[in-house]
């Protein structure tokens, strides 16, 4: 176990988790340590593009996924308190007021710092994304290669 690592699913499309998990591997990469956030179902929704990338070859269930759900981190609702997306506004307001990173700055200073952002390919097969709709710089890989990075950490987390 190298004390050094830290691995976390990222399984909630929540704005509120989608910023704890970045507060979080922002801090553990500061600190020297290398980070490997592994975006699976709903979690997949944070690394999206925020535009609508044409593709093919999608069933009708996954074009109806890729539609219903938010495409990048400034369409995530929160996880309490959405209030019919109002409760993101006023998170991002309350945000700006304090001087913290916003959700998007923190995605950016994660990848600046090194931070591996891994997509699960068996949800995108599920669910119909394709590599295009995601973040560029994204890697992808299968939970069994991710297993393998989170048995070298010492901290795995679930957000």
């Amino acid at each position: 176990m190298d004390t050094t690592k830290k691995t976390m699913v990222v399984f909630s499309g929540d704005y509120d988790k989608a910023l704890a998990a970045f507060i979080i591997a922002n801090g553990a990469a500061a600190m020297g340590d290398e980070v490997t956030m592994f975006f699976t179902f709903w979690g997949l929704d944070i690394i999206r593009k925020s535009r609508k990338v044409k593709t093919s070859g999608k069933s009708f269930l996954q074009g109806m996924f890729g539609k219903m759900m938010p495409r990048g981190p400034g369409k995530l609702g929160l996880s309490k308190m959405n209030f019919c997306g109002m409760g993101p506004r006023m998170m991002r307001m309350l945000m700006k007021q304090e001087n913290a990173m916003s959700l998007d700055e923190l995605i950016a200073s994660a990848r600046e710092q090194g931070v591996k952002l891994i997509a699960c390919t068996m949800t995108m097969d599920m669910m119909g994304f394709r590599k295009e709709e995601l973040l560029d710089g994204v890697d992808f890989m299968g939970v069994a290669a991710y297993l393998a990075a989170a048995d070298e950490a010492n901290v795995n987390l679930f957000i």
